[in-house]
């Protein structure tokens, strides 16, 4: 997860009429470009249609869109504009005058609802910052957010397009160099505190179903500097405060942590799905947090594309995807879409198994790359990411339907279904049994193999 938050606040561009005229009633911002039809007979290069995706379809007793639950991301899209360490921005947008103004921020959102309706999603996501600019005090800055949520739930209600989750940024602007709930100044964690309450609100006020705490400056750069009890613990009243607030207003949504190892933090102190869970754990929070995997930071990691997503699956811990990919060998962040349907597949098998995603979803925190200036890769990359996981989800559920792969698992593991296997597994053994056990049987001797290139081949039969 990554946000622009510019600080200009110049409206001078904002007069200029070829951006004015993006403001009148029925302005068509993707002119050229309707509703995304589905068409399963489509050749190669017709990358503007759907071949897989069919919202309707019913895939183990439930339409293939409640399995799927599909979210437009608002900072990528529509606050990228391509710009990287080593170049200038390459996404110039029609409607938007380069700005921080309120009126390119409400074309902004205009220009999004658009492309989320001929899209064909029903979430999208967003934070505070992405949407309405920073003022010079929190008073004016809450109250640019509350005119911009007022224009939002009125596209939401126009369109149907419901909010899956909103976040705050807590790491773009300089007061956060240091960290927000881990700041060691505690003015500058209550002015974090401030801003999470207000972005409460907003959720709650516009119906998101989740909220979202990635800590990209909550960790470290050197441990010269850092006492790493206090922070962690400072980290810990900041979310325990944060879902007191939230049971206070009323916000049923669920609080969901996003792990990141690094960048921009050396370390980060949600580094992976076990980091998160046993902080949570430990600190009493397991209760009122699960997490939002993003499997682009579990590849930095050095994990497996679909590792954390299994993990906290495992643990009941699992809320939502931030589904992406990244380039493991560039050792960084880059939000690709996720176009591989090995990697979809094993997603959705998990998906499956724990019975959906709801009240989360698979939100698209992507963005096209800098060189894919126009405004149609929008549509293509986030329709070839749709079908891509489509097809991860027809070929999950006939893995799980045929139950070939599940049933030799089982059989791998059935030494604990009796005996002094189901001893160990119920915990009604010790050392002394066990050390019993091996005296009276003999050591092992019938090692089984893993047999991992087996169940490779089997996974390719599906893909």
């Amino acid at each position: 997860m990554s946000s622009f938050a510019p600080t200009s606040s110049d409206d001078s561009a904002g007069n200029d009429s070829k951006y004015r005229a993006f403001d009148a009633p029925g302005a068509e911002f993707f002119e050229g470009i309707g509703k995304i039809p589905l068409k399963k007979d489509a050749g190669a290069d017709e990358t503007m249609v759907f071949k897989t995706y069919e919202p309707e379809k019913e895939v183990m007793g439930r339409p293939m869109k409640d399995w799927l639950r599909f979210s437009v991301c608002f900072w990528h899209t529509f606050r990228g504009t391509g710009a990287d360490p080593f170049g200038f921005p390459t996404l110039v947008r029609p409607w938007d005058d380069g700005s921080n103004s309120m009126a390119n921020a409400k074309r902004r959102l205009r220009a999004g609802f658009e492309f989320f309706t001929k899209l064909g999603v029903p979430y999208w996501t967003f934070h505070d910052r992405d949407i309405a600019p920073e003022g010079a005090t929190l008073a004016e800055t809450n109250k640019n957010l509350d005119e911009i949520v007022y224009l939002a739930l009125e596209l939401q209600n126009k369109t149907g397009v419901k909010l899956l989750w909103a976040t705050c940024n807590l790491f773009a602007h300089q007061r956060y160099m240091n960290g927000a709930g881990s700041n060691p100044d505690a003015h500058i964690f209550a002015m974090a505190a401030a801003q999470v309450k207000k972005g409460l609100e907003v959720a709650k006020k516009m119906g998101a179903q989740n909220f979202v705490f990635w800590g990209g400056r909550e960790g470290y750069h050197t441990i010269l500097n850092t006492n790493v009890l206090t922070e962690l613990n400072n980290l810990a009243s900041f979310f325990r405060m944060a879902a007191e607030y939230k049971k206070k207003i009323g916000f049923t949504g669920t609080l969901l942590i996003e792990p990141k190892p690094k960048e921009p933090s050396k370390h980060q102190y949600d580094y992976d799905a076990m980091t998160v869970i046993g902080f949570l754990k430990h600190y009493g929070l397991d209760k009122d947090y699960k997490l939002n995997i993003e499997p682009n930071h579990t590849t930095l990691a050095g994990h497996g594309y679909e590792h954390d997503i299994v993990m906290s699956s495992a643990f009941g811990m699992l809320g939502s995807i931030d589904s992406n990919t990244g380039s493991p060998d560039l050792g960084w962040d880059t939000d690709q879409f996720p176009m591989d349907i090995k990697n979809t597949t094993m997603v959705m098998k998990t998906v499956l198994e724990q019975g959906g995603l709801s009240p989360g979803g698979l939100n698209f925190d992507c963005k096209v790359r800098r060189e894919s200036t126009e405004l149609r890769d929008m549509f293509i990359s986030h329709i070839g990411a749709m079908d891509s996981f489509a097809r991860g989800l027809l070929n999950a559920e006939r893995i799980l339907k045929e139950g070939v792969i599940a049933k030799q698992v089982k059989e791998r593991y059935s030494s604990y279904e009796s005996g002094i296997g189901k001893k160990i597994t119920d915990g009604q053994t010790s050392f002394e049994e066990l050390e019993k056990y091996i005296l009276d049987n003999g050591s092992p001797t019938n090692v089984a193999s893993g047999r991992q290139e087996h169940y490779e081949s089997m996974l390719n039969h599906y893909v």
